[in-house]
C-alpha cells in the first residue's frame, strides 16, 4: 500500500529578492521557493502559523509532499532547506525541491509490528522492545510505502529483529549500509538479572 503524500499549500508570491521577502514575512507569510526538475524557479509563500505547525510535527525534512499552488498545477516537492531568525528560530525563508516520480528519496517509514500473539516470547511475559519505530529507507517518489511489516511469530525472550530479517517493498533499501537492529524480545523483568543491555545496544546503533 503506498503511503499517502501530504498536501502542502502555499500562494504564488510577486517579486523576489529581499524586499519582496521582507513584504511576504510583514503579511504573516514565510517566503520561499521551488526548484529543481529542469524547471525555471518559483516564488511562493506560505501562511506562518500553519507551516510553524507542520514543522513542529517532525520529519519536515524527510516528508515528500504535495504542493498546491493556485493556478499551478500540483508537484511532489522535499524541503532541502529552512532559514530561521537566528534569534527568535522562526522560519523567515524555505526551499523545496521538485520530485518526479521516478526520483529517488530518503523517507523515515514506519514499522509495523504483527502476529504479537503467535509470540512465544511474548506469551511467556517477555517485552517488545522497540529500538526504531521509523526506518530511513531510500524509496521512489511515485511509489512511497505505507509502512515496513515486522512479523513476530515464532520469536523467543532474547530474540532480536534485524534490518535484514524484514522483507522490504520492492525498490526500497535502508540508508545505512548495516545490519541494524529494530527491535528485541527482552525477558520479563523479574527474570532479568544484570539489567537490560539493549539501551546500550541501541545507543550504539544510533
Amino acid at each position: 500500500m503506498a503511503k499517502e503524500i501530504p498536501d502542502l499549500v502555499a500562494e504564488p508570491r510577486a517579486g523576489s529578492g529581499k524586499g519582496a521577502a521582507r513584504q511576504a514575512r510583514r503579511d504573516g507569510k514565510v517566503p520561499g521557493v521551488v526548484y529543481g526538475d529542469h524547471k525555471d524557479p518559483v516564488n511562493v509563500q506560505f501562511d506562518f502559523n500553519k507551516l510553524l505547525t507542520q514543522l513542529r510535527a517532525g520529519r519536515f525534512m524527510s516528508t515528500l509532499f504535495n504542493l498546491k499552488v493556485e493556478g499551478q498545477e500540483d508537484v511532489r516537492v522535499i524541503c532541502r532547506g529552512v532559514q530561521k531568525d537566528v534569534v527568535k528560530d522562526l522560519p523567515i525563508h524555505i526551499d523545496f525541491m521538485r520530485l518526479r516520480r521516478t526520483s529517488k528519496v530518503n523517507l523515515f517509514i514506519h514499522v509495523d509490528f504483527i502476529n504479537h500473539e503467535q509470540c512465544p516470547g511474548l506469551k511467556r511475559g517477555g517485552t517488545l522492545v522497540t529500538v526504531r519505530p521509523e526506518v530511513e529507507l531510500m524509496v521512489t517518489a511515485g511509489d512511497i510505502p505505507d509502512h515496513i511489516t515486522v512479523d513476530l511469530e515464532g520469536l523467543n525472550v532474547g530474540d532480536t529483529i534485524h534490518i535484514n530479517d524484514v522483507v522490504l517493498p520492492e525498490g526500497a533499501k535502508p540508508t545505512i549500509d548495516r545490519n541494524f537492529v529494530i527491535a528485541n524480545i527482552a525477558a520479563p523483568s523479574a527474570l532479568r538479572s544484570g539489567g537490560d543491555d539493549e539501551p546500550a545496544e541501541a545507543a550504539a546503533e544510533e
